[in-house]
């Protein structure tokens, strides 16, 4: 113990004694044959098993008590945990059903308007939703759900400390944009950033879960493959315009899941600004960006349609008001959504009836 006194453990600036690291009396056996040595045991307790720290402390414990007490002392010392570890990957999530990805080809589609309503209208048909926004670089959830002033808790369950989600609209929220400055870009290299969504998927309480929908980034970057290497799922919806440049986009997002070793089924296309109604006109339709694009991108996919959503301007105000359109089903948009949901239960029903699960997509592919 003496020897432990003089090993400081750089979270805390004291020793590894004062710090109440050495978690039972150091186990010291005696030689019991001649060229035996003696041996010392020693358990030490850090905060988690991602303590920076965690190795050299145990190096110099383990020089320090060879100094002290004899360099031929043969010394073994484990660690353990006040904070239980990760779970392993496959082992995540453990009580969420299904699991969505909403993805784009492009920016500018509107695929968080669509993610953010489709999981209010979820929630709305009685199913338990989350909604993680996986844009780490230019998240958009926390104003679309007026929550930009929230902090997230820490919870202490099951021996980990887990980030609470926000909960509004009966949807369980959380986004990097909880913790970053809303004003100041973020700067980071993809390690960190998928270093952080990781943290965001397995070290928060998100409970039992019917639906957990994932809000991707546009485009096929490091975030994506972090997603298909982290977590089993269920299928992908693609959002577009009906604008052919989106639609080429579309299909390389499409491809990106169908990809012999993601084998991500894809439950179908919404599209989004598929037409234009001013609100004097509720009956007139202008299709600004071209007609039934992704109609006919699905029926050559061959992939159901989900939707089609008009553009109108009460989505967008009601987004940037922190009360998207699904809230309310007295309107056409807010009854646009709620059966885009009902046809997301429906496709989610059969992929689940006809199809295995997911498998995670191997690291070494």
């Amino acid at each position: 113990m003496e020897a432990l006194e003089t090993v400081t453990y750089a979270g805390t600036k004291k020793n590894v004694v004062e710090s109440g690291m050495v978690a039972d009396t150091p186990a010291v056996s005696a030689p019991q044959n001649d060229g035996d040595n003696w041996k010392v045991k020693v358990v030490l307790e850090f905060p988690r098993d991602t303590d920076p720290f965690l190795k050299s402390t145990v190096k110099a414990a383990e020089a320090a008590i060879k100094y002290h007490c004899g360099k031929e002392v043969e010394v073994e010392i484990d660690t353990e945990f006040k904070s239980k570890p990760r779970p392993e990957v496959g082992e995540m999530l453990p009580g969420v059903k299904n699991i969505i990805a909403v993805s784009s080809g492009k920016g500018g589609v509107g695929k968080s308007t669509v993610s953010a309503n489709l999981a209010i209208a979820l929630a709305r048909l009685g199913y338990k939703v989350g909604l993680l926004d996986t844009d780490i670089f230019g998240p958009s959830m926390p104003k679309m759900f007026d929550v930009e002033d929230e902090r997230p808790y820490a919870v202490k369950k099951d021996g980990r400390d887990l980030i609470c989600p926000i909960e509004k609209y009966g949807v369980k929220l959380l986004s990097i944009g909880f913790f970053v400055s809303p004003t100041t870009a973020t700067l980071w290299r993809g390690g960190m950033a998928t270093s952080a969504l990781k943290q965001l998927i397995a070290d928060a309480d998100w409970g039992e879960l019917d639906y957990f929908i994932l809000d991707t980034p546009p485009g096929t970057s490091d975030i994506h493959l972090t997603l298909l290497q982290t977590l089993p799922i269920t299928g992908a919806v693609i959002v577009s315009t009906p604008q052919q440049v989106a639609l080429a986009d579309a299909r390389k997002g499409i491809d990106m899941y169908r990809n012999e070793k993601v084998n991500v089924p894809i439950l179908g296309l919404i599209e989004n600004m598929a037409w234009f109604t001013p609100a004097e006109l509720p009956e007139n339709k202008y299709y600004i960006f071209g007609k039934e694009g992704c109609k006919q991108l699905a029926e050559e996919m061959q992939v159901p349609l989900l939707a089609q959503i008009p553009l109108v301007q009460s989505i967008c105000d009601n987004g940037d008001a922190g009360t998207p359109a699904a809230l309310s089903s007295d309107t056409s948009t807010g009854l646009a959504f709620i059966n885009l949901a009902q046809s997301v239960v429906t496709v989610v029903n059969r992929r689940n009836k006809e199809k295995p699960a997911t498998k995670i997509v191997g690291l070494n592919k």
